[in-house]
């Protein structure tokens, strides 16, 4: 949050008159109570006369392709000849009378921008009328002249003192369990404890902040009729009526100065009025122009697809949990985030509703999400807002209108709603010095929880604390709040730091060694590391095509997801490292092999409510929580397109093919040190021809091989793209220590040729040559599968390698025959192989 350093400062000086402090000591005390700040920056330094100026006379130069005006500008005896001075200049939003800011020849404004006379449009312009953004109070170049108010000096004085430049603008950064700090009123709040000052609070004193709400009459009958439907779980709602302002009157300057330093644009007396209660007391609020309101108003929930323009002028389609404000005309609000364009405040408004509301924090972050809108308002009722204060915005909102803009207030207002009554939370009174380990008293924690705006009572035998949490912090809920409070403002820097001891001997665990031995086998094995991420698109298993009943539709809904398109949790890794592809691939890079290792997620049961926490839960109830929660295996994943041997001198490349993707498995296998089958199957979202079956035990723990082309199509990857998935948690995780054996007689190398029918897998032949070789053989790899006419349509021949080898002898090569024999002898039995010669 942005916020002046004089703003903040200047709420604390009301009871504490005599407090000064510097930007580095004011930095140091938000981080004493838990800010941090993302820096600090003083306005830009004016230097040279920047003096008070009236317009005297204004001619208007029509000659030109846009508007210019000569203005005589009268600055006393500043210009040393106290003649009025000759300007020229392009803004339109001042007339003449007016009080404005002038930047006489010599001075030099934030920039490094020098004034000096010059000629312009046919006129010696000697000085400059100073907007706002020249003299650094925003960076919006379409910021208008000053005006000054007439009794803010005489022509010719100096005006820094008037416009407050020697300011500092402070961006603290406020956690989102701390919304009560997006405010003027909490951070000074804050700072009173980090100075130990007296705190005066502006919502129940608002002279605190310069404002007199005596003259807003009393309520004496409803304004309007307000219909709040249950479903929208709105907390409280109230409207107060303002009738017969001047519409052409501006903001004085010290309230467009603190908009424009808190980051926000002036627009009108009316809209600035609930922006600058919205910065001092964290309460958004709206104002409607009065006279475009028909009838009561109805806050319901929009219909599905219900249309609505909101104030920066974009038709959004709403859903069926946003919250609207309704009028007889139609929609008016989007509750909680931004107003819409029917009832905005206008040139010739005259009369004014301001609404201040309480609506609830979730349905208001979902709205703010979904719509991709994120507003100042929304940014404070996600976090919550304080629901004590509706009157009050509503009365100093009126009061500051008609101080502004003249005006009457009316004597009916509406409030719909009370205020929710905190729970009470029970704390030990030792229970922060038994967190902390540092010895806090009792009149310690009590006093620090009474400085942050609890109500402590003690119980009778002294030992425990009944503390019931203000109304603007809802985040306030449970013992450990509390003692965060205590521990915060005594001083976090006061703990002591104690290091635990480390147990010497444990290193990784089997599961963690494993995991890194599959990392590093598939780095070495050319494979990039991602972090794929938990969410995948909506629709990923409709553009697969996966069955209704496939286990891996059965994800988990995220509530309140970071992209309403992504709110699912992926039961595979494979869309997020597809998309990776994708981007690789649209930014040239064509060759990819990618890996990544991560968890996913299976829905098991549907979420357990959460017990209460006055008792121990009952062992059922911990056994349905548990149970309640996804099961969450390790995958790993590899994805590959394009070469895997580039082309180059030494001749062509080679692509990535199926059986790469195969080979990525067995590479992981090896890591985990476990024997991995492998099975013809048609799973998608792989090619039904193109597609195996990974195995351990006879039990399917993933799938390799080429994407299905529709797939590809759909997801606009490129053709003969590869991948392979497996279920690291499902392979047995044994801490092998095999002592080796090794033998000092030779091996022997032979070789057999087998032929088959086409359909039968060469791993199966494999495998049964390995069982029908005996013990003496040592390895076995396919190195040739051969095709002719000479085999016969539908045949085809595999040869093997075979390495036998004896410990205790010498092979020679009639042993290594008949075991060969033997091998060729079962796989005619069982697939009728021919051996060929």
């Amino acid at each position: 949050m942005l916020i002046a350093q004089n703003w903040v400062t200047g709420l604390l000086r009301h009871a504490n008159p005599d407090f000064r402090v510097t930007p580095e000591e004011l930095d140091a005390g938000y981080v004493r109570v838990g800010f941090e700040t993302e820096g600090y920056e003083s306005i830009p330094e004016t230097t040279g006369p920047l003096v008070i100026g009236v317009v005297k006379e204004i001619t208007e130069l029509t000659e030109f392709k846009k508007p210019i005006r000569y203005c005589l500008v009268d600055v006393g005896d500043a210009n040393g000849t106290g003649e009025l001075q000759g300007i020229v200049c392009g803004a339109r939003n001042f007339v003449e009378g007016d009080t404005v800011v002038v930047s006489l020849p010599g001075a030099v404004l934030p920039g490094g921008f020098e004034i000096a006379a010059r000629e312009t449009y046919g006129h010696v312009s000697n000085g400059m009328i100073c907007s706002a953004s020249e003299l650094g109070f925003t960076d919006k170049q379409n910021a208008g002249i000053i005006t000054l108010d007439p009794t803010s000096g005489r022509p010719g004085e100096d005006a820094r003192e008037i416009l407050g430049l020697g300011d500092t603008v402070f961006d603290v950064n406020v956690t989102p369990d701390r919304g009560y700090a997006l405010s003027a009123r909490g951070l000074a709040r804050e700072l009173a404890s980090a100075f130990a000052l007296e705190y005066a609070d502006v919502a129940q004193d608002p002279t605190v902040a310069g404002l007199d709400v005596s003259a807003v009459p009393a309520p004496a009958a409803e304004l309007l009729d307000i219909d709040v439907r249950p479903e929208t779980k709105t907390v409280r709602f109230g409207l107060r009526k303002v009738t017969g302002i001047d519409p052409e009157v501006e903001s004085p300057l010290w309230l467009q100065r603190e908009l424009m330093l808190s980051g926000q644009r002036p627009v009108n007396a009316a809209t600035d009025v609930t922006n600058y209660l919205m910065l001092l007391l964290g309460q958004p609020m709206h104002a409607f122009d009065a006279a475009r309101i028909t009838g009561g108003l109805t806050i319901r929930n929009a219909s599905e697809g219900e249309k609505f323009e909101t104030l920066d002028h974009v038709v959004r389609d709403l859903d069926a949990e946003d919250v609207v404000i309704c009028d007889g005309t139609g929609i008016q609000s989007l509750a909680g985030v931004m107003g819409g364009t029917l009832s905005e405040i206008a040139d010739d408004t005259t009369d004014v509703y301001f609404e201040a509301a309480t609506w609830d924090p979730k349905t208001v972050a979902r709205t703010s999400r979904r719509h991709k809108l994120s507003s100042e308002a929304s940014r404070r009722f996600e976090r919550g807002v304080d629901p004590a204060i509706v009157e009050v915005a509503l009365d100093m909102a009126c009061a500051l209108l008609v101080e502004i803009a003249g005006g009457v207030v009316s004597a009916e207002r509406t409030i719909v709603g009370d205020v929710p009554a905190m729970p009470t939370i029970t704390m030990s009174v030792n229970h922060p010095s038994e967190l902390a380990g540092v010895e806090y008293t009792r009149e310690t924690v009590i006093a620090r929880l009474e400085e942050v705006g609890c109500t402590v009572e003690v119980s009778e035998c002294g030992g425990k604390l009944e503390v019931t949490p203000p109304t603007w912090r809802p985040d306030l809920g449970i013992p450990a709040d509390l003692v965060e409070e205590v521990l915060r403002l005594e001083g976090l820097e006061d703990i002591p730091l104690v290091l635990p001891t480390p147990v010497g001997g444990r290193g990784l665990s089997p599961a963690q060694r494993r995991r890194r031995a599959v990392g590093h086998a598939l780095a070495y094995n050319g494979y990039a590391e991602i972090l794929p991420s938990p969410f995948i698109s909506n629709d990923t298993f409709d553009v697969w095509g996966l069955a209704a009943d496939d286990e891996r539709r059965n994800a988990v809904k995220v509530q309140n997801p970071l992209e309403f398109d992504r709110a699912i949790l992926g039961t595979t890794l494979l869309p997020t490292m597809l998309d990776a592809v994708v981007r690789n691939v649209a930014r040239g890079r064509r060759d990819v092999a990618l890996f990544g290792l991560q968890q996913v997620s299976f829905a098991r049961a549907e979420r357990s409510p959460m017990p209460s926490v006055a008792s121990r839960p009952s062992d059922g109830t911990l056994t349905e929580l548990v149970e309640s929660l996804p099961y969450q295996p390790l995958h790993v994943a590899t994805v590959a397109t394009g070469n895997l041997e580039y082309e180059g001198p030494w001749g062509q490349g080679r692509a990535y093919t199926w059986a790469d993707a195969i080979e990525s498995a067995r590479v992981v296998a090896r890591a985990a040190d476990v024997e991995l089958d492998v099975e013809s199957a048609g799973e998608l979202p792989w090619h039904p021809g193109r597609c195996a079956a990974l195995l351990i035990d006879g039990r399917v723990v993933g799938h390799a091989g080429e994407l299905h082309p529709q797939v590809l199509e759909a997801l606009g990857l490129p053709e003969r793209t590869c991948a392979m998935e497996l279920d690291l948690t499902a392979l047995p995780l044994r801490e092998n220590f095999p002592a080796p054996v090794l033998s000092s007689y030779p091996g022997l190398h032979q070789d057999i040729a087998l032929v088959v029918d086409e359909d039968v897998p060469a791993e199966q032949v494999r495998r049964i040559v390995e069982e029908g070789a005996g013990q003496l053989l040592e390895a076995v790899e396919l190195f040739d599968v051969y095709r002719s006419e000479q085999l016969g349509e539908g045949r085809k021949s595999l040869a093997f390698s075979l390495l036998f080898r004896a410990t205790d002898r010498t092979l020679t090569d009639e042993e290594a025959n008949e075991h060969r024999l033997a091998a060729a002898e079962l796989a005619r039995e069982r697939v009728g192989a021919q051996m060929r010669a």
